[in-house]
């Protein structure tokens, strides 16, 4: 039975988001270089949040009532995937391709945990389709000037100023917000039976 779940990343979006399974819980970070071979965005975060669970094993143990959770979140267009942006320009043109179009969040998850004295790994991959308003150059300058865009996947925060730009979402918010937390509270039911 889980009783404790640590959560490994510095994300202050999943930090607050995990309080919703009501479990206790404590947060730590890895640091890894967040790189995949895949072009794919569900297999990407998949793998970056498996490399980030490899990081977790190397460094601490898994105790018999814990579940460690990792997660990797990322923002795709047309087939591009598109990470945090490192400075404002790159964050522009990420909003300029996200502008008038439907895009895809997908965000995987590991979940660590012991069962008969070994660690399992446990995985799932949530996708959202998120639909952006056509943005204009000055809509773009405004938004980026709030400075929300920082440290984001696609270069916006569903959760702030850009809201007003969201016209449409097919799947889970928190997903887009970083951390699906129904699909993560179902798996840690089925990891408790």
């Amino acid at each position: 039975m889980i009783k404790t779940i640590c959560l490994a990343s510095n994300s202050p979006r999943r930090r607050e988001l995990i309080k919703h399974l009501n479990r206790p819980f404590t947060t730590f970070s890895v640091d890894i270089e967040e790189t995949s071979s895949s072009k794919e965005p569900a297999q990407f975060v998949r793998e970056v949040a498996g490399e980030k669970a490899d990081a977790v094993l190397e460094t601490r143990d898994i105790g018999e009532e814990e579940a460690v959770i990792t997660a990797d979140t990322c923002v795709s267009v047309g087939g591009e995937i598109l990470g945090k942006p490192r400075d404002r320009a790159e964050g522009f043109e990420m909003l300029r391709k996200l502008s008038g179009r439907t895009h895809k969040v997908a965000t995987g998850v590991v979940v660590l945990a012991k069962k008969d004295g070994q660690v399992k790994r446990y995985c799932l991959c949530e996708v959202t389709d998120v639909t952006v308003a056509e943005l204009s150059d000055d809509e773009i300058d405004a938004y980026l000037d709030v400075g929300e865009y920082a440290d984001k996947a696609g270069a916006y925060a569903i959760q702030g100023v850009f809201s007003r730009h969201i016209t449409g979402i097919n799947g889970d918010y928190n997903n887009v917000v970083g951390f699906p937390v129904a699909a993560v509270y179902e798996l840690l039911k089925k990891i408790d039976t």
